[in-house]
């Protein structure tokens, strides 16, 4: 229970920090910074407790980028912003870069020694689970836009 509480924790800042980074780096008002730290946050925590209950990282992606960018749709009406401003700079922490670095450092490896078994094996894994969780980011982010509300009248 311990070690969950501390996964949680460590999931949490560090989707907040680089979410406020890449806020900063997109020219997002002040005001907005904490709101791009609690989305972050909240990505990288849904997605942490999703694949604690045993739901694979891609579908724990998708659900908790929809999260995020559901939210950010809400925050941004009510806050009077672009949902974008909101939601890019939160699914950034949930980037799979460690998936990228192996493929490439295989595919380097293949180079270098060539082809194995192994390393081809390596690059296929990392190589489609990177491109898997960049795609289930991308259609999170444009779930709320599919999303069509009818008029009232």
């Amino acid at each position: 229970m311990r070690s969950l509480l501390l996964g949680l924790l460590e999931n949490l800042v560090f989707g907040a920090i680089p979410a406020v980074g890449f806020g900063m780096l997109f020219n997002v008002p002040a005001r907005i910074l904490g709101w791009c730290a609690l989305g972050g946050a909240l990505g990288r925590g849904t997605r942490f407790l999703l694949m604690q209950i045993g739901i694979p990282i891609t579908w724990g992606t998708l659900l908790a980028a929809a999260v995020v960018s559901f939210l950010g749709v809400s925050a941004a009406q009510r806050l009077r912003a672009h949902p974008k401003v909101f939601t890019v700079a939160a699914i950034i922490p949930m980037i799979p870069g460690v998936y990228m670095f192996t493929a490439l450092m295989a595919i380097t490896q293949m180079e270098r020694q060539g082809p194995t078994p192994e390393l081809l094996a390596t690059v296929l894994k990392a190589g489609l689970d990177a491109t898997f969780i960049v795609a289930a980011l991308a259609v999170g982010l444009a779930v709320p836009g599919l999303y069509k509300r009818r008029p009232v009248v």
